[in-house]
């Protein structure tokens, strides 16, 4: 698996497995813990969560399928890279420790290895940070960062002391959500900060693009192969899309090993062109 550097050095996967909406109903948490159990054999060692999805229940999907897989001896703990948010209203001061010592007790892990800001709240970013700046002390976190922050907020926080210890930004991105690539995804690479990619297939919409189809069957994959292959194609990019279903997980694995010509770029370049101004942030 190609990995993706982070600002002090150390790497990520480029790929890794999303669990939005894993962990809202105990009907689907045999299957769920499946999905994971299954991601983490076929070869994904990144997996995204947060204490919003399922309010810790998609947490608690991955502590039983990394706990399942390290009993079993099917990997290392140290080759796992976990990440996972705290929601704004506990981004405090107090608030952060007491959340993430709830999402280690979910993911039955001693610490997490990237632990995000999900998005921007009432508390000030210093506050944020310097709580961030603990966990990393007290060796609960390993690396902390942000989500959905736009330009204007990346610059704030990089203001703030320490803010510039920040690992990653998560962010919607996918080739029909281009908008970051006018100034924030810029921006990110000049600081060396990996953009971490959510719903990078469009939540599965993009499995219908005819324009993607056609060179998907050049290629011999699916039209939401090619989407993923571009998006992991782009330099400081990392793709975190969700799946469940067996079938899902192995090709989105497989979109990793894809290469897109230059003509399949132009071609697509064309269809989902690239943004010419500043647009909003786009958020799910």
């Amino acid at each position: 698996m190609r990995t993706c550097p982070l600002p002090n050095g150390a790497t990520m996967p480029a790929l890794g497995l999303g669990t939005w909406r894993m962990g809202e109903s105990k009907r689907s948490r045999a299957s769920e813990v499946a999905a994971v159990r299954l991601a983490l054999q076929l070869g994904y060692r990144l997996i995204d969560t947060a204490e919003m999805y399922g309010e810790g229940g998609a947490e608690e999907v991955v502590g039983e399928a990394v706990a399942q897989a390290l009993a079993a001896g099917e990997l290392r703990r140290d080759e796992l890279f976990v990440v996972s948010k705290v929601y704004p209203h506990n981004a405090s001061h107090t608030g952060i420790p007491a959340a993430c010592q709830r999402s280690l007790q979910r993911l039955r892990l001693e610490h997490i290895d990237l632990y995000l800001l999900h998005w921007r709240g009432q508390h000030p970013l210093h506050e944020t940070v310097a709580a961030f700046e603990a966990l990393k002390r007290q060796g609960r976190v390993r690396h902390w960062g942000v989500s959905n922050f736009d330009v204007d907020d990346m610059e704030e926080l990089m203001r703030v002391e320490h803010g510039a210890r920040c690992a990653a930004n998560q962010v919607y991105y996918a080739i029909s959500e281009r908008g970051i690539e006018y100034d924030l995804l810029p921006w990110l690479r000049e600081h060396r900060m990996p953009c971490m990619a959510y719903c990078p297939i469009g939540q599965g919409r993009l499995g219908g693009d005819e324009v993607l189809a056609a060179i998907g069957r050049a290629h011999g994959v699916s039209a939401t192969q090619v989407a993923l292959a571009w998006l992991l194609g782009q330099p400081g990019v990392v793709g975190i899309p969700k799946a469940v279903r067996p079938e899902h997980l192995r090709e989105n694995l497989a979109a990793a090993q894809l290469v897109l010509s230059a003509e399949d770029r132009a071609e697509l370049d064309r269809h989902f062109p690239p943004p010419r101004h500043k647009q909003s942030l786009a958020m799910t």
